[in-house]
């Protein structure tokens, strides 16, 4: 069910009306359980029932960790980790072990082959491994125990509720268990954020409607084979305007996650922060999908060691890291080539850094490092577009072998035109960031300023969005 589809606005507006009524407050958690219930059942009926095997793993794991035998606490959590993670590889990358290492004419292979990818399976089962990590670790601090309920009907109630909250359960933000159970209690309606849920949902259902929705007629064109006849300029315009299109439409999913979330009482973390402003690889993954980055960083690179066991053990940790997020985001080899991409960056910048080769005080000088930033991002993205590495390849070489043919203009027009608001979203921080006492007083402009501009987005939306597509990262 999409964000932007009648029936998705329908089961809010039910879900709001009756969640609010004081009648049923005590009933809030259930509704919106039942609501996520039919939120991912509208178009996986048939894998629902992965949904609440998941669920109860985490259930049973997490209550054990808590109320079971103490020195079985270890092996619970053990369990339930592990328990989660077999059911993402089976799902997720069980196609790819059948294709790279199974004969395609063989039975299991075949079978392999034809799993289906649950909508959602990445995120979900991250969410339930923060929940029994959590649960082990801050297993004798009263004030998280306390969250954990004795009464299992109770407990099965909240987790479900963590798991399957609908706003962020296909896509997003990864919300960690230390994070969202002591939200759990009575909401008001007195106390929503009107403001912040309006301008939080304008600005996601802009991104996604009319950005990253336009922009995806014309990124098609990088799809195999389209993009082989194409010139060399084109060919770079229509990845740059996939790097546009990809970070409106997972922002504008986040910030639609985020203002519902709202609606009904729940703060979740900011998932991107200006990304395509950083002037290094480490500030890019502060800003970009940053639940995924801090989730890999306090459950993945921090156990394995993080940067405590000296920088050969450090470098490893990053590359390992970025490799397994890489996999994350796909079942495709390119994406762990893509993760390797990212981790040498780190792992070349920390090395760099160490030796005091990469301090840069001037303005240019920084101008500079996010340009490069931004094009060494924007490359690696062609491996989120073209899974298929020797199409990925056979990219790579029509950029350097097309210098003569025609350009596309129609492509590069709309691309340019669409590129415009991510684009001034960036630039318009960035001045934030570098306004000065001296360059005059501006507050109070900025009221009108962002009044004009959410109209301005609400009038696009209404007629001017693309064709309604699903957005990238279900597929991860």
């Amino acid at each position: 069910m999409l964000f932007n589809s009648f029936p998705f606005v329908l089961l809010v507006l039910v879900t709001f009306g009756l969640y609010y009524t004081p009648a049923l407050r005590r009933w809030q958690v259930p509704l919106l359980s039942i609501a996520s219930l039919v939120f991912y059942a509208y178009n996986q009926l048939n894998l629902l029932w992965l949904l609440l095997l998941s669920v109860s793993i985490n259930i049973v794991a997490s209550y054990l960790v808590v109320y079971g035998n103490p020195k079985n606490r270890k092996f619970h959590a053990t369990w339930g980790v592990v328990a989660n993670l077999l059911i993402l590889c089976f799902f997720k990358y069980g196609p790819l072990l059948g294709r790279t290492f199974l004969p395609a004419d063989g039975s299991v292979g075949a079978w392999l082959v034809s799993l289906p990818l649950p909508i959602g399976i990445s995120f979900f089962t991250f969410q339930g491994i923060s929940l029994v990590v959590d649960t082990y670790r801050n297993r004798d601090v009263q004030a998280y125990r306390s969250l954990i309920a004795r009464n299992l009907a109770k407990h099965t109630q909240t987790v479900f509720f963590f798991k399957a909250f609908f706003p962020q359960l296909v896509s997003g933000p990864i919300v960690k268990a230390h994070d969202f159970l002591p939200q759990i209690s009575a909401k008001f309606y007195r106390d929503i954020r009107w403001e912040y849920c309006f301008r939080t949902l304008v600005l996601g259902y802009f991104l996604k409607m009319v950005v990253a929705d336009n922009l995806k007629d014309h990124t098609l064109m990088i799809t195999y084979p389209y993009f082989e006849n194409l010139s060399s300029f084109t060919l770079l315009v229509l990845l740059f305007g996939y790097s546009m299109q990809i970070f409106a439409d997972f922002a504008g999913y986040s910030l639609i996650a985020l203002g519902l979330a709202a609606l009904f009482g729940y703060q979740f973390p900011i998932n991107f922060n200006f990304p395509y402003i950083a002037s290094s690889f480490s500030d890019f993954w502060r800003r970009w999908h940053i639940s995924l980055s801090s989730f890999l960083r306090e459950y993945l690179y921090i156990p394995l060691g993080g940067n405590r066991k000296g920088p050969f053990r450090t470098y490893v940790n990053l590359m390992l890291t970025m490799i397994l997020g890489g996999l994350w985001h796909g079942a495709a080899w390119s994406y762990a080539v893509w993760g390797f991409a990212h981790g040498l960056a780190l792992a070349v910048e920390r090395l760099l850094s160490d030796y005091g080769l990469l301090r840069v005080k001037s303005s240019a000088g920084v101008l500079l490092k996010s340009i490069l930033v931004f094009t060494y991002v924007t490359a690696a993205w062609l491996l989120f577009k073209l899974p298929e590495f020797h199409h990925a390849l056979a990219y790579v070489k029509a950029i350097a072998t097309n210098l003569n043919k025609p350009h596309d203009s129609l492509s590069i027009s709309f691309i340019a035109l669409y590129s415009v608001p991510v684009v001034g979203y960036h630039l318009f921080e960035l001045a934030r960031q570098l306004r000065t006492p001296e360059l005059g007083p501006t507050a109070p402009l900025l009221p009108r300023l962002h009044t004009a501009l959410y109209s301005l987005m609400l009038f696009l939306i209404i007629t001017n969005s693309g064709s309604g597509g699903e957005f990238i990262y279900f597929q991860f």
